[in-house]
């Protein structure tokens, strides 16, 4: 894992996720000749009576873009008076039901409700609060928090810094705002001074400056960002990420890392998150739902790519062993296809 991490090789001039549009790299498209009705009319008869028939629910969900899903969603609560999360729900279980839940959620909705359930109980996942804020366009995290202000009548950074502190949470309610430069013109002399500034406030200094770190990894704009990486490997002769892993520990230390690996590669970001939820014992359904459903519309051809270059191992394979049942067929199609 670290060759990736390591290569700064062209970094400055590849594409970035941050700037993708939806339904590029996607593997779930728009269905041409959709007719919303008809599509309600068809989960509506899925779940009548006893039994449900999966594989309905399976084809239109998967294969109709997120927003065909919505005009389904409004079909179904037009025809039926009841709510097509609330059905899904009712109808079917598990794993299995969590994801159909997810598909049939608008990506803004899902995203704020994945942040809520974070910050939900008597612990915060701040794995998740990183995941998502480090990894999210300005355009998605305001679409986040303005479901979070119509939902609860307060602002997402309101209820954050009570569940967030420290250093680790000045640097998360900043990514919060959603309020990063989204330049795309590069400053090589800027950078340079930043990779300067970074270097004294880490290598080159007893003890470390953790606030220089969050104000140049959290405002900067991408493009920038990834120049200065490749500044700062010039001056310390190590990776910003190498500097970060050896010099702040923690919840900040992970979130400067993500914020890092986003700037250099999205989809790379999210294969090994993917490869991560999957090893071993046991499934980390939470995270592997997040990620599937999050990226089908944006990235997930190319995460699929980077898993195989990374694992040798196709993400579809991953899948294939890891789960079962309904819930793995519903994977599966999202996932796309098979790279082996």
């Amino acid at each position: 894992m670290a060759s990736l991490w390591d290569d700064l090789d062209d970094l400055v001039n590849k594409p970035s996720s941050f700037s993708a549009k939806g339904g590029e790299r996607g593997t779930i498209k728009p269905k041409a000749h959709f007719d919303a009705g008809d599509d309600a009319a068809a989960l509506k008869e899925a779940m009548k009576g006893l039994g449900t028939k999966e594989k309905t629910l399976i084809d239109i969900l998967t294969h109709r873009s997120s927003s065909q899903r919505q005009l389904i969603s409004e079909a179904y609560q037009a025809d039926t008076g009841k709510a097509l999360v609330d059905d899904l729900r009712g109808e079917t279980g598990g794993d299995f039901e969590d994801l159909l839940v997810a598909l049939a959620t608008p990506p803004a909705a899902y995203d704020c409700h994945e942040v809520m359930r974070a910050m939900k109980g008597g612990g915060t996942v701040e794995s998740v609060l990183i995941e998502i804020f480090a990894s999210r366009s300005n355009e998605q995290i305001q679409a986040l928090n303005e479901v979070y202000l119509t939902e609860t009548e307060k602002k997402v950074t309101f209820d954050m810094k009570t569940e967030v502190s420290g250093d680790f949470g000045d640097a998360l309610l900043v990514l919060a705002e959603g309020r990063r430069d989204e330049s795309t013109s590069v400053d090589t002399q800027k950078a340079k001074e930043d990779a300067k500034t970074l270097y004294e406030a880490g290598e080159k200094k007893w003890g470390t400056d953790e606030s220089k770190f969050i104000e140049i990894l959290c405002h900067r704009s991408i493009p920038q960002l990834r120049q200065t990486l490749v500044e700062y490997k010039n001056i310390s002769g190590k990776t910003l990420q190498q500097s970060i892993e050896g010099e702040i520990s923690g919840e900040l230390q992970e979130l400067l890392v993500a914020i890092v690996k986003c700037v250099k590669s999205v989809p790379a970001y999210f294969a090994e998150l993917l490869y991560q939820s999957m090893k071993g014992c046991g499934t980390d359904e939470w995270t592997l739902n997040r990620v599937m459903v999050s990226r089908s519309e944006i990235d997930l051809l190319d995460i699929r790519a980077e898993f195989k270059k990374l694992y040798e191992y196709s993400l579809h394979s991953a899948i294939e062993s890891d789960v079962g049942g309904d819930y793995r067929k519903t994977l599966l199609k999202i996932c796309g296809g098979d790279d082996d």
